[in-house]
C-alpha cells in the first residue's frame, strides 16, 4: 500500500518512539519508508476510525507518527524516497532534517479530493514559506513538487541519487551520534522551542537548557578534539 499507514501502525510508531528514548545506545534515527517507490502516501482510506461524539473532540491517528508527539528528542534524518504525500508530513514536520532521493515528489491531495488540509499543512508551515506551502495544499493532486524544488524553498536540505539515499543518510546519522547526547539533545529542544516561542521567551529559557545540557565532561572532551584538529 505505499507505506500508508493505518490505527495499528501509528500506535506502533508512536511506542517505538517512546521506547527509542531509554535505549542509550540509539543517539540518532534514520526514517524512511520500504521500496523506491513510497515514503509515505497517507492514511490507508481502508481503515475505519472511530470517532467520539460532537463537533469539539477528534482522534487523528496521523498525529501520533511523529517523534516530537512522543517525547522524543534525539535527532531524526528524513530520507525521502519515491512519494511523500498528504500523511507522510506528519512525520516529515517532526523531523530535524531532511534528505531526498533525485526523483522524490512532495504533495497533499487533500482539497483535491473534498476534504479539508488542517494538520499537515500546519505541522510543514515551519518548514517551508508561506506561499509554498499554500501552493502545495491548495493545488492538491495539481501540484508535484521536485526533490530540486523541495531544495530551492527549504524544506528538503539535501537531495542525492536514490541508490545512495541511505548511505548518505545514515552518514549524517552517524554525524550527529558522534557528539555528546545531552548536547545535542539539549540543542534539539532549543531551536524547536524557537519555532513556537517569541524571541525573548525563547532565550530565557536557552539559559537553562545551557545549564541542563552541557556537561563539563563532554566539553573536556570536546576541547581536546577541538585541539587535535579533529573533526
Amino acid at each position: 500500500r505505499l507505506n500508508s499507514f493505518d490505527t495499528t501502525l501509528t500506535r506502533e510508531l508512536h511506542g517505538l518512539w517512546r521506547d527509542l528514548r531509554f535505549d542509550d545506545d540509539v543517539r540518532a534515527i534514520v526514517l524512511t519508508g520500504a521500496g523506491d517507490r513510497a515514503f509515505c502516501t497517507g492514511i490507508d482510506r481502508e481503515d475505519v476510525i472511530p470517532q467520539p461524539a460532537g463537533p469539539w473532540m477528534m482522534d487523528d491517528p496521523g498525529l501520533l507518527l511523529g517523534p516530537k508527539s512522543a517525547d522524543c528528542w534525539k535527532p531524526v534524518v528524513a530520507a525521502v524516497n519515491g512519494m511523500a504525500c498528504g500523511g507522510a508530513f506528519y512525520m516529515l514536520g517532526e523531523v530535524e532534517t531532511i534528505i531526498a532521493a533525485e526523483d522524490s515528489t512532495f504533495f497533499d491531495p487533500h482539497v483535491t479530493y473534498g476534504m479539508t488540509a488542517a494538520f499537515e499543512p500546519i505541522l510543514m508551515r515551519a518548514r517551508m514559506p508561506f506561499g509554498e506551502i499554500m501552493r502545495l495544499t491548495l493545488l492538491g493532486n495539481y501540484e508535484r513538487m521536485s526533490a530540486a524544488r523541495a531544495y530551492q524553498v527549504g524544506l528538503v536540505q539535501e537531495v542525492v541519487p536514490g541508490e545512495e539515499l541511505l548511505a548518505r543518510a545514515s552518514e549524517v546519522a552517524a554525524q550527529l551520534a558522534s557528539a555528546p547526547p545531552v548536547a545535542v539533545q539539549g540543542t534539539v529542544r532549543s531551536l524547536w522551542l524557537a519555532r513556537e516561542l517569541g524571541r525573548s521567551q525563547a532565550l530565557d529559557l536557552a539559559k537553562i537548557y545551557i545549564g541542563l545540557g552541557s556537561d563539563q565532561d563532554a566539553i573536556a572532551e570536546g576541547q581536546r578534539r577541538f585541539e587535535g584538529g579533529a573533526r
